[in-house]
């Protein structure tokens, strides 16, 4: 009598190897092996026979080197999971061996399952304040996946987060499946770094996938806790210029300036803010003085005129830093920047001997206001006097008489007589009569 041992359902991992046993007890001399996948008829994968035959009709299988007649698969695939049948063929003389063997047939039936381990796991995550919102989601798998969530404490010891509030949802997709796994979960006040897992579990294939989540506060170096006016309660205070290295510590906040933190007069500058290592993504906030908050990464300051510390506020659910990040002007001369133009490859400097517009125009009204009143003195005097204002100079006017005055035969008479009744009129006023 032969007895076949084998196992109702065999499973294999894709592109893995697969073994469905198709054993003898006991072991007897084989005349034929034959393998089959069932299907709508019976396709044949492998056939053995010890005098001529040793054939794989499938190429990816053959037979197992544990035994005989068992049958291996290497790689797996998808399409083979199904119902086989294993029929052997072997010789029995019931143990009288001048009696003619007899051919004795075997067959067992059973089914390979394929597994398919997740392809993808992935988290996303909402915030709101200290509350998170954690959806772990483990895509392509046969059979779905199970998820659980751990957390792991600051010495390293990982523990299953009991109590959970969550929602799954299995979604088929073809012939796999996708599993997702909602959480939500409250940080604790003094909880300033967490670790959260989430673990994929798929059992038939012993697989276990870790997705880790490290919640990082953003951190600055020589802090100081100190209460601002835009906040309620003290935050960490430092000055950019005392962040000393910034590569020792995880999640520091790190500020750069394009072109520089210092930067000539009247130039614009780019400030950016970022946090490596730091989970959830910080938001950023900005301000100078008691202007409004700008959010963002950025900052874009316009032509700079003066030494200016500006703030940045980074935040998220684990904490909050502020940052003062000076910026400083090189040099407060306008005018070096100002004073030449140029023309090609020639530099032409501007002479006007450092005077602004201003000063200028200050310049040429005095000038117009000073020649108006040396205008307005000559007309004045000129009326009083009644006499050309450019006459010849007189020496003593009590000694002129008419031989003092030039005369040209050019002359007309007209100007003489003039010039004589004039004289003599200065001279009847000026020297009483006797």
């Amino acid at each position: 009598t032969v007895d076949l041992k084998y196992d109702d359902v065999s499973y294999a991992t894709v592109h893995q190897s697969a073994f469905l046993r198709c054993g003898m007890m006991p072991a007897q001399p084989i005349k034929e092996l034959w393998w089959f996948k069932i299907g709508a008829s019976e396709e044949r994968v492998y056939y053995y026979d010890p005098t001529s035959v040793d054939a794989a009709l499938m190429k990816r299988a053959r037979r197992s080197s544990r035994d005989n007649t068992s049958l291996e698969i290497c790689p797996t695939q998808l399409s083979d999971e199904g119902e086989y049948k294993c029929r052997i063929v072997v010789w029995d003389n019931t143990g009288n061996s001048t009696e003619p063997s007899v051919p004795i047939s075997k067959e067992a039936r059973m089914i390979l399952k394929v597994n398919v381990p997740p392809e993808k796991v992935e988290i996303t995550h909402l915030t709101s304040g200290r509350n998170l919102s954690l959806r772990c989601k483990a895509e392509g798998a046969k059979p779905p996946a199970d998820i659980l969530w751990t957390k792991t404490s600051p010495d390293g010891v990982e523990t299953e987060i009991p109590d959970l509030a969550k929602t799954r949802e299995i979604e088929p997709a073809g012939e796999l499946y996708d599993t997702a796994e909602q959480i939500f979960y409250q940080l604790e006040e003094n909880e300033m770094i967490a670790k959260i897992s989430c673990v994929v579990r798929h059992h038939n294939t012993n697989t276990t996938i870790y997705k880790n989540i490290t919640f990082v506060s953003p951190a600055i170096q020589n802090a100081l806790k100190v209460t601002i006016q835009r906040f309620a309660e003290p935050v960490l205070y430092s000055s950019i210029e005392n962040q000393d290295g910034q590569d020792n510590k995880a999640g520091l906040v790190k500020i750069s300036a394009d072109p520089g933190f210092k930067v000539p007069y009247n130039t614009s500058v780019t400030l950016k803010a970022s946090a490596p290592g730091v989970f959830p993504e910080p938001r950023y906030l900005w301000w100078v003085g008691g202007q409004t908050g700008i959010a963002g990464r950025e900052l874009h300051i316009d032509n700079l005129e003066e030494d200016k510390s500006y703030y940045v506020l980074a935040e998220n659910p684990l904490g909050r830093v502020v940052l003062e990040v000076p910026v400083h002007i090189t040099t407060s001369d306008y005018s070096q920047w100002n004073d030449s133009s140029r023309d090609g490859d020639v530099i032409v400097d501007d002479t006007t001997g450092g005077l602004d517009t201003g000063a200028i125009i200050g310049i040429v009204i005095g000038a117009l206001i000073a020649v108006f009143f040396i205008g307005f003195a000559v007309w004045y005097w000129t009326i009083r006097d009644g006499t050309q204002v450019f006459s010849p100079k007189k020496e003593k006017p009590h000694t002129i008489d008419e031989e003092t005055i030039p005369f040209r035969s050019t002359d007309k008479p007209l100007l003489r007589t003039i010039s004589t009744q004039t004289l003599e009129g200065r001279r009847s006023r000026r020297e009483p009569s006797i």
